[in-house]
């Protein structure tokens, strides 16, 4: 598990404090807590990454999901602000709405790798179309061309 600090976080050091105390001890599970410098580092692991969890309470654009999309791996994230438009359930990703549905998520896309290979190309495709900047560029494009 991976993850870091953000300004617009201020429960964050108590829920990694809680994740170490709950599952730190395991063997088989590792903690990263990056610094937000950690660019290089955060791109391997989404590129390697079996599943990316974006578990948010509230989140505007999900810059973290577009960017695990756009690599092909398969999301799991809360329905909540932009994360909406990012992740269309059973399309591009799935969402959870609470722990439960989450870890529902986490097994089926572990335990089926067609599901988990086709959300990721599924999801690529979805930021393709929409969230690169060729699309914003031709979008204002169309807005210029009525106003003139």
């Amino acid at each position: 598990m991976a993850g870091g600090a953000a300004d617009d976080d201020p429960e964050g050091q108590e829920v990694l404090e809680e994740l170490v105390q709950k599952a730190g001890w395991h063997p088989r599970v590792k903690i990263l807590n990056l610094p937000p410098d950690s660019h290089l580092e955060i791109n391997v692991l989404q590129r390697r990454a079996d599943v990316v969890v974006q578990n948010s309470l509230r989140e505007g654009f999900g810059l973290t999901v577009t960017e695990a999309l756009w690599k092909a791996r398969p999301v799991v994230a809360t329905p909540v602000g932009g994360i909406r438009k990012q992740v269309i359930h059973e399309q591009t990703g799935l969402l959870a709405a609470d722990t439960d549905e989450l870890v529902v998520c986490l097994k089926r896309l572990l335990q089926d790798c067609n599901l988990s290979m086709r959300l990721g190309r599924q999801g690529k495709e979805h930021v393709r179309q929409n969230f690169i900047t060729p699309v914003y560029l031709y979008d204002w494009l169309v807005v210029l061309n009525e106003l003139s």
